[in-house]
């Protein structure tokens, strides 16, 4: 809810609990157990931050937020809630939200795209999960593509890449060093692996624009777009790479703004424990730079999560609004990792966080937010309040309607395939084949051509002799022992069957 130009969020018997809009783009982070209301405060906050004017992007792991299209129902139960709020008093009623839609494989949202080139060599090799050597070798084919000017659009330009690069290595060693063959081929198998998990969808044209991230609808609400994410989380790695991808666009194209009123844009990442846990060095080290940086730009980080401790220490300590529901512990880890959870927060002597953590009750959370100073609060516990749209999944009818009759249908829907590494890698190939080709015709020909002169030449001499020897033998019958007459005879045979061959050699 969006009341006083803050974010209600939560409250207790006592107080109200608001976000504040000033203090949103200092991140934040929702954890807690299955079951134990994360989604319902996320929810919550991003209908607050669509209310308040700011633009919200977040992924449906579930598919049990495209509700947020569609006006809450009420119920006996939520009723119970208002009233023990007194929500009235803050305006609280049924709404419905802006809300885009977006997937990979374009069944439940307009397709969102990047290409190759875009995405670069350091995401791919994570999500083809490469060794240091495969990704080496991945680096020097986008150098190779970037100097020749070869655009890598989609994965069939990667793949044409990778085999011409295969079967040319001698044209490249000189300047890019050795490229082997084997790890070539190792690439191309991953790739294949990739397409044949549908991911191939994921690159390609028209490249997704990071500002239509930014939009808000006539009445001035933030839309919230939503990617559809139970496909991703199929590979754990194309999904944190994808997430990372965006972010990165974000950090790249937001110019700087500094301290804002309120946020131009919030970000959230569902099952954040996947960006961290098999992401290499160099990726956790650009995570670690955006988050830290990528605030001056108005944009807010928030992580989801079953356990915080899950999170880089150097990341958590950059998330200043904190929201924990309950974290039971069974084993010794789990209670070391409750009482890291407990110390994180701002102390509160009233209050056994160790107890209140173990017990908290579905809605339930303990909370500590920034004052308008960048100060936590005191951590407390509270009760998550309710949305205002409707929970859970929608029907598909429903959400293929509003994807059509969205403005952004005609921009995205259909693909482009224009020139590219395939087409002028294949044409060369061509070429350099006909070329061979017009060399061997040529070479052919002459050796054919001096093959019959000189079997002219051999018919012929040989002909003649031929011809001068069996008129002779005739004319040794004829004449006996007349020399002249069998050499008169043998010269009229040999040139008589010199005029046949020359006829027949023409």
């Amino acid at each position: 809810m969006f009341f006083n130009d803050n974010i209600l969020l939560a409250k207790n018997e006592d107080e109200e609990f608001f976000l504040n809009l000033k203090m949103a783009n200092r991140h934040g982070i929702i954890a807690g157990g299955t079951g134990s209301g994360k989604t319902v405060t996320l929810k919550v906050l991003a209908e607050g931050f669509s209310n308040a004017g700011v633009p919200v992007f977040l992924s449906d792991v579930k598919g049990d937020l495209a509700g947020m299209c569609i006006e809450g129902e009420n119920n006996e139960n939520l009723q119970d809630r208002i009233k023990k709020f007194n929500l009235e008093k803050y305006g609280f009623d049924f709404q419905k939200f802006p809300t885009e839609f977006y997937e990979i494989d374009r069944n439940k949202g307009l397709p969102i795209r990047t290409t190759i080139s875009e995405f670069g060599p350091i995401l791919f090799s994570n999500i083809l999960n490469l060794n240091q050597i495969q990704s080496d070798i991945l680096n020097v084919i986008f150098k190779i593509a970037d100097d020749n000017e070869l655009l890598l659009l989609d994965l069939k330009d990667l793949k044409k890449l990778l085999e011409y690069v295969g079967d040319n290595p001698k044209d490249f060693s000189t300047e890019y060093g050795n490229i082997s063959k084997v790890s070539i081929q190792s690439i191309l198998r991953s790739i294949i692996s990739l397409e044949q998990q549908g991911i191939d969808k994921m690159f390609g044209e028209p490249d997704f624009q990071i500002s239509d991230l930014l939009r808000c609808d006539n009445k001035g609400k933030g839309y919230i777009s939503i990617l559809h994410s139970d496909s991703l989380m199929l590979n754990p790695k194309v999904y944190s790479s994808f997430m990372l991808w965006l972010l990165s666009e974000l950090y790249e194209n937001m110019p700087e703004v500094g301290d804002l009123e309120k946020p131009k844009l919030v970000f959230f990442f569902d099952e954040a424990h996947l960006l961290f846990g098999d992401s290499n060095n160099v990726l956790l080290k650009k995570i670690e730079q955006m988050a830290k940086l990528i605030r001056s730009k108005g944009i807010g980080l928030y992580f989801i999560t079953q356990d915080p401790n899950d999170i880089p220490n150097t990341i958590l300590q950059q998330l200043g609004n904190k929201i924990q529901h309950v974290y039971r512990a069974y084993t010794a880890k789990d209670k070391k990792n409750q009482r890291a959870i407990a110390d994180s927060f701002r102390e509160n002597i009233d209050l056994n966080l160790i107890e209140i953590l173990d017990t908290l009750g579905t809605g339930e959370a303990l909370i500590s937010l920034l004052d308008e100073k960048g100060v936590p609060n005191v951590v407390k516990k509270a009760n998550i309040l309710p949305p205002e749209s409707k929970m859970g999944a929608i029907d598909d009818n429903f959400r293929n309607q509003i994807i059509n009759q969205s403005l952004l249908y005609n921009k995205y829907i259909k693909d482009i395939d224009r020139e590219s590494a395939y087409e002028i890698l294949l044409n060369n190939v061509k070429a350099k084949v006909t070329s061979e080709n017009t060399k061997v015709e040529r070479t052919t020909k002459k050796v054919d051509n001096a093959t019959a002169k000189a079997m002219k030449s051999i018919l012929k001499s040989s002909g003649a002799s031929l011809g001068r020897e069996v008129s002779r033998s005739i004319a040794s019958s004829i004449f006996g022992k007349n020399t002249y007459a069998k050499n008169v005879a043998g010269n009229i045979g040999s040139s008589l069957v010199r005029n046949i061959l020359g006829t027949l050699t023409k």
